[in-house]
Order: structure tokens, then sequence, then C-alpha cells
């Protein structure tokens, strides 16, 4: 078991680099618009979203090296991508060549939503599965934590703090990549490529007390019940594509990456000064990584289910206050609380399970594909959404934005309750067969 532990940390780790790369960029936010001169527009939708435009293209994509390559290859790749972008976007000199080096660091972060939980998943045992893959969530909320504590550490070093804000990623990026090659190939991934005798290693160091021969014929057994050329798509797949597809929306309609990116900026909009935001913007962090460390211990004995409940109450609850704090112009520290309130509720339920839940609802052989879907709609309104906060604050006002996110979670919340299944505690070929109606 301590075998196991060590890959799933290892593998997650691509979730420290995910974590610390999507939140680094929100302490450079103001200086590289002040620095480049750039319009709102312009800055939010090319200089601030150009990683989140490479993390769609990155999760569109990533089912095809993840399933044709392996899992372990595809992490190996996740490393370089990272370490070629934090060096480049601290070396930059322009907002384009800016944004295509960010864009090269948010095809790794896409890449490696598919990537990483679908080699925890598929090395882990079902009753210790949604702690292992939750490493994945705890190691990204680590990073942001991290980022949000280097952004305010660097911050007095002057007009190019900014560069050591983003550079600095580039040392654990290079470290991911060396411990990566040390971790083995997934058993699951071996056996769809028909590499059995690999397999059977791998499987013998995953669990030496299973029996080894039977779990490589259950495996087969779901691979061969496939017909020639399947996808997603299919008429059998349909109910864990609208499951993908629902949680990754719910996710985002949260708000929860338009207020990453932009923390700093909505306390200095809610009154408090520059230091203080970016220190409040820590104890984001801090709260993201508490929560998410008890989100993970839980979900293997609440379940996935009871933890959508537990978030969606708390969503509902904290983003109404954030709304009424901004309608009625409550000063001083209610929006942080209000937002603390928010990130706790996001990291014990929707952070917690989504990375789990969508590695656990498709079967081996479309694993990569099913989870380059759901990621890549996560993605695509993780980019359109943070890119749209600028202009909706100044237009509509923070309040109403943050309202609207107040009715999706009540939307969420119904669709937890009628719709989600709970997937605890059941192997992958089990769910594969209730999901997709074999």
């Amino acid at each position: 078991m301590n075998k196991i532990v060590l890959w799933s940390i290892t593998a997650a780790l691509a979730g420290f680099l995910f974590g610390f790369d999507t939140v680094v960029i929100s302490g450079a936010d103001k200086k590289l618009q002040v620095l480049w001169d750039s319009s709102d527009s312009f800055h939010g939708w090319v200089v601030i979203s150009s990683a989140l435009w490479g993390t769609v293209l990155g999760a569109l994509f990533a089912g095809i090296p993840t399933n044709k390559f392996g899992r372990k290859n595809t992490l190996i790749w996740i490393g370089i991508l990272f370490s070629v972008s934090a060096i480049g976007s601290a070396l930059a000199n322009d907002p384009i060549t800016f944004a295509i080096f960010r864009f090269i660091g948010g095809i790794g972060v896409g890449v490696s939503t598919i990537a990483a939980p679908a080699y925890i998943s598929e090395i882990s045992p079902a009753n210790s599965r949604g702690k292992l893959v939750g490493f994945y969530q705890f190691s990204l909320v680590f990073g942001i934590l991290i980022a949000f504590l280097s952004n305010y550490m660097l911050s007095g070093l002057g007009e190019n703090s900014w560069r050591w804000m983003v550079g600095v990623e580039g040392i654990p990026a290079i470290i991911y990549t060396l411990f990566v090659l040390t971790v083995p190939k997934s058993p699951r991934w071996l056996i769809t490529q028909g590499r059995t005798d690999e397999a059977r290693k791998v499987l013998k160091m995953v669990n030496p007390d299973q029996d080894v021969d039977e779990a490589i014929r259950l495996i087969q057994q779901d691979d061969n019940e496939t017909e020639v050329g399947e996808s997603i798509f299919m008429k059998k797949y349909r109910f864990p594509l609208i499951l993908a597809f629902l949680i990754a929306f719910f996710n985002q309609v949260s708000g929860i990456n338009a207020f990453l990116y932009y923390a700093p900026r909505i306390f200095e909009e809610a009154g408090l000064g520059e230091s203080t935001a970016l220190l409040s913007s820590v104890g984001i962090g801090v709260t993201n990584m508490l929560f998410t460390l008890l989100g993970i211990n839980l979900i293997d004995r609440l379940g996935r289910k009871q933890l959508m409940y537990i978030g969606s109450l708390g969503y509902i609850v904290s983003l109404s206050l954030v709304a009424c704090a901004f309608f009625f112009e409550w000063q001083g520290m209610a929006v942080p609380i209000f937002l603390f309130v928010f990130i706790a509720s996001h990291a014990i339920g929707q952070g917690s399970v989504i990375w789990v839940f969508i590695s656990e609802i498709f079967p081996n052989h479309l694993r990569g594909s099913g989870q380059a879907f759901g990621s890549s709609v996560h993605w695509i309104l993780a980019a359109a959404i943070p890119a749209a906060v600028p202009f909706l604050f100044s237009t509509i006002g923070a309040g109403t934005v943050f309202l609207f996110f107040a009715f999706m979670m009540v939307l969420q919340l119904v669709w937890v309750h009628f719709m989600m299944p709970e997937t605890k505690g059941v192997s992958l070929e089990e769910l594969s067969k209730k999901l997709s109606g074999k």
C-alpha cells in the first residue's frame, strides 16, 4: 500500500503545478496591465486567459496521448510543458510572447486533469480510490496556497516582481518531471494494449495479496465487451457523458476560477488595501487546503454524493451573502469572510469530488476520452468566465455576478439529489457495467 501512496502522490504533483500555474497570475494581474497599457478586454481575454485557452486545447486532445502513449509518458510531458512555460513567461518582454508561454503551461494543466486522475484511479484499490485520486486535488490547492504565498513574498521586488512570480514555478516543474520517471505504467492501460505480462508485474506490486490472474480476467472481460471503434458519444455511454458534462459545468458556474484569478481585485473592490488584499488571498489558500484535506479524508467514508450536498448548501449561503455585501456596500472583512466560507464549501464538495468522479464513471478503454470531454467542458467555462469578469464587474456589478453564481448552485443541488449516482467503494469494472448499461 505504501508504494501505491507514493506513486499516487508523485502523479498528483501534476496537480500542484496546475494549482500554482492557475493562480500565480493573480499577483501579476494589475502590474502587467499597467506595464503593457492593456485595455480591460485585451488584458482579460489574452494576457490573463491565455493559459486557460491552452488548458482548453490540452483538455480537448489529452485523451489521445493518454490512451495511445500511456498515462505515465503523458505525465512526463506535462512536466516538460510546465518547465518551458515558467521560464519563458518570466523572460517575456511583450504581452504576446508572455501569452504564448502561458498558453504552453495551460496545455500542461489541461492534460494533467486527465492523465493524473486516470493513472491514480487505475492503480488504486476501490475502497481507497477516492482518497488516492483526492491527492491530486489536495496537491492542486496546495499549489494554489504556495502561489498566493509566493506572490505575497515576491511582491516587494520592484517593477519586475512579476517575472519572479511566474518564473519560480520552473523549480517544482523540473523536480516533478524527474520524480514521475520512477512510477510504473498503469496496469489497466497495459492490458488494453495487450501487454498482459507487464500488467501482471505491476498488479503484483500494487497488491501482493490479490489474485492477479482474476484481476486481469475481470479487466480483460470489461475490455472484451466493447465494440471496435467505440466512442464516448455512443448511446450506451450517454449517461456517464451527461454526468461528466454536468459536474464540470456546475464546477465553473460556481464562480470558483473567476474568484481565484481575481481574488486581490475583488478584495480591493470590497474596500481593502492592496497589501491586505494579497494577504487575504493567502488566507483563501489556507482555507482551501484545510477543507480539501477534510474532503479527501471523508470521500471514501461519506461518499461523493454527501460531499456534494454539503458543498452545494455552503455555496448557496456564502455566494448569496457575498452578493448582499456588494449590493449593500458592507465594508471591511465581510467579503473576505463570506468568500472564505465559499472556498471551504468548494473544497469539501466540488473540489474534492470532480476529478475523482470523472475518473470513475467511464470504462477503462474510454477513460482518457471521457475525462477529456468532462475536462474540456470544465476548462472552456474556466477560460470564458474569468475572461468576462473585468467587463461584468464594470457593467452589471460584482453583486449581480455573485447572485447569478448563487442561483446556479441551487440548480446544482437539484442535480445532485435527483441524478448523481454514488460511486463510493465500487470497482471501476462494476461501475462501467452499471453506468453504461452493458
